[in-house]
């Protein structure tokens, strides 16, 4: 890749790596060293720089903090051989991203300022990379409005950054999860389908109730009737009904995941059935009444690919068959993972090395 922006790199002067344990790296608590910062004024992306990971000045009066205008993306880089840093589908990221900038009402980021901002990064924070087993470096692009303006209309200024942060599992066991049917995360119309963090936020509360009762996390559900399945509060949900690999179609209430559409993928690549459609909430508490449902599970970046123990709803609790046993959902997240570590071939070419 040619450079085609100029980059003002200040490196730290102590690293925190000699008192970092790489072998207790609780998900999203430790940082490297660097990140990276841009700011777009006058309606131009500029002042592209990587500096020591610290606190940032903003205005107490950005709509970031009142109106949460703010996105952010996901994505994993992983060690690869001969010291290469391996990052899964980081375009698919970007895509994705500039679809919750134009719904949000931001600037779209270039590929090149993403492409360059993420390579020099990474390649500046190289040793963060775990090289654990199942570690990975958990890369957080995001953005957020600048302006310095108390009143709802799109802003004028914006800031993007680059975090990141080596991380083990997300979940260390399989996830228990519960059908919510009062709490609403997205309507249709709405920002259901965008990385917005006002998404994120409003969810709390009703995950908090459900974690209360001894469940992870929630499967929510539409908007409007609380009928139909749409995805879990980190990761899209997957069945494996009667051999036949089951999920939500997408729509604006549901976000568009990248482990979801790599997990499809490969099913597909392996000559599976293969089925987006609406599910209705009773059509998967029948199949789990009669045995049916064979597997489910959670996938997300962070999440990779994460079994679900049992589900609940209206207060009854559906066992899943042992994760052990479970075939799909085990292969591909060896599969996965052997791709993203480069240890087998990538026939999509979703692994971009730096």
């Amino acid at each position: 890749m040619t450079d085609t922006i100029a980059i003002d790199v200040q490196p730290v002067g102590t690293s925190r790596l000699a008192n970092t344990d790489f072998s207790n790296l609780p998900f999203g608590k430790v940082f490297a060293d660097h990140m990276f910062l841009a700011d777009y004024r006058d309606g131009e992306w500029k002042n592209f720089r990587i500096v020591p990971y610290g606190k940032i000045p903003i205005s107490p009066a950005t709509p970031a903090l009142h109106y949460g205008q703010s996105i952010f993306e996901g994505m994993k880089g992983f060690a690869g051989v001969n010291g290469d840093v391996l990052l899964f589908r980081p375009l698919d990221n970007l895509r994705r991203l500039n679809i919750s900038a134009e719904r949000m009402c931001m600037p779209l980021l270039p590929e090149d300022i993403f492409m360059e901002a993420l390579t020099a990064l990474v390649n500046l924070d190289r040793q963060w990379v775990p090289q654990v087993a199942g570690g990975s470096l958990y890369i957080r692009p995001f953005m957020f409005s600048a302006d310095e303006y108390i009143g709802i209309r799109p802003s004028q200024d914006f800031t993007f950054m680059i975090i990141n942060c080596p991380v083990g599992p997300y979940y260390s066991t399989p996830v228990r999860v519960k059908i919510e049917t009062h709490y609403t995360r997205a309507v249709a119309g709405g920002t259901g389908f965008a990385k917005a963090g006002g998404n994120y936020g409003g969810a709390i509360y009703p995950a908090k109730l459900a974690q209360d009762k001894g469940y992870h996390q929630l499967i929510w559900t539409d908007g409007k009737n609380h009928e139909y399945i749409e995805e879990s509060g980190t990761m899209n949900v997957m069945f494996v009904v009667d051999e036949v690999l089951v999920t939500p179609a997408l729509s604006d209430s549901i976000l568009a995941g990248i482990t979801r559409d790599s997990v499809l993928a490969l099913a597909r690549h392996w000559g599976m059935k293969v089925e987006e459609r609406k599910i209705s909430v009773a059509e998967l508490v029948n199949a789990l009444e009669q045995g049916r449902v064979q597997e489910a599970f959670g996938a997300g970046t962070a999440a990779t690919i994460a079994p679900i123990e049992l589900i609940g709803h209206q207060g009854k609790d559906y066992p899943l068959p042992p994760v052990g046993e479970r075939k799909f959902s085990n292969k591909v997240y060896n599969e996965l993972d052997l791709i993203k570590r480069g240890h087998t071939a990538d026939p999509f070419h979703w692994v971009v090395k730096i």
